[in-house]
């Protein structure tokens, strides 16, 4: 849809409905592609001709999810509830992870994006994540006091890079801990002199990012137990492909590379080859009573 005004109207009906945009945006794309499939006909939609770029259709649907009437009240699911719903080969037109829609940021090129989406505990995600294209000057220069100082090529996903993304990523999530906006332009040290001149804490970066990395293994836990595998930590399958069109016509996330970028990641992490957390890692952040929502296997010893 390239009508700016109905793009601004969309917004407006996201903000006034209560919906995420970019799940909303990206739901209702996946209708198009399902209508333009013969997945949803015209008479699921109420006769709305939901073709791609038809902007009064998007409209109408918007409104149909915000009020969960007719087809959006499949809709409103988001696209992985939908897709199951509506059957066929529906699954293939949902671009998401846990059931969390892509944003508008492509891990056909940043690589280090792409493992981001699909290791989240939130699912795809690009807040608490690294955007390759911006890991230099400024950016870069967070990272030194963890040792990294060279830039990376941003269609790399070797494990310096896998390196990069746990520690921006990491320091992200303490953003999220701490109410901080990624926006201004402090340093992961200002993190530190914002807590103490709020808090009055003597505390220390070492201190604050155990804060982000028992949060991710407790985030990690909590999906265990509500049965998330690391079948899950994966990306849609259109991610491997090239797109038909423009810049990215000729590249895209090579398997291969974000099946290993995903293990050292995990190995990073202190868990195991399944993404579960090792009991040793937890007790090192404090968390030991964590064991206990462990998956049984991860737990269970054999005493002879």
């Amino acid at each position: 849809v390239s009508d700016l005004a109905a793009i601004c109207k969309a917004n407006e009906l996201c903000q006034r409905y209560g919906l995420d945009t970019i799940g909303a945006g990206a739901t209702v794309a996946f209708a198009m592609e399902c209508y333009e499939e013969g997945i949803i006909t015209p008479e699921m939609t109420g006769g709305i001709d939901l073709k791609f770029g038809n902007a009064e259709a998007m409209l109408q649907v918007l409104k149909l999810i915000g009020k969960r009437e007719g087809i959006g009240d499949i809709l409103a699911e988001g696209t992985l509830r939908a897709a199951a719903r509506l059957g066929g080969d529906a699954e293939r037109f949902a671009v998401q992870v846990k059931g969390q829609e892509l944003p508008m940021h492509e891990p056909r090129l940043k690589r280090g994006l792409g493992l981001g989406y699909a290791v989240s505990p939130t699912g795809a995600d690009h807040c608490h994540n690294l955007h390759d294209t911006i890991m230099r000057g400024n950016n870069l220069e967070k990272l030194r006091p963890f040792g990294i100082s060279e830039e990376l090529p941003v269609e790399s996903l070797d494990g310096e890079k896998v390196r990069m993304y746990k520690y921006w990523m990491e320091m992200r999530v303490l953003a999220n801990c701490l109410s901080i906006c990624q926006f201004p332009p402090w340093s992961f040290t200002d993190y530190v002199e914002l807590v103490k001149a709020v808090t009055g804490w003597d505390v220390t970066l070492f201190e604050l990012v155990k804060v982000a990395q028992r949060t991710l293994n407790l985030a990690r836990i909590f999906n265990l137990r509500e049965g998330f595998t690391s079948s899950d930590d994966w990306l849609p399958p259109r991610m491997f492909t090239p797109q038909t069109s423009g810049a990215l016509s000729e590249t895209a996330v090579i398997p291969e590379e974000l099946r290993n970028a995903i293990d050292l990641y995990y190995q990073m992490m202190g868990w195991d080859g399944d993404g579960v957390p090792r009991i040793g890692t937890l007790y090192e952040l404090g968390v030991g009573w964590a064991k206990g929502y462990l998956p049984g296997k991860a737990t269970d010893r054999l005493i002879v």
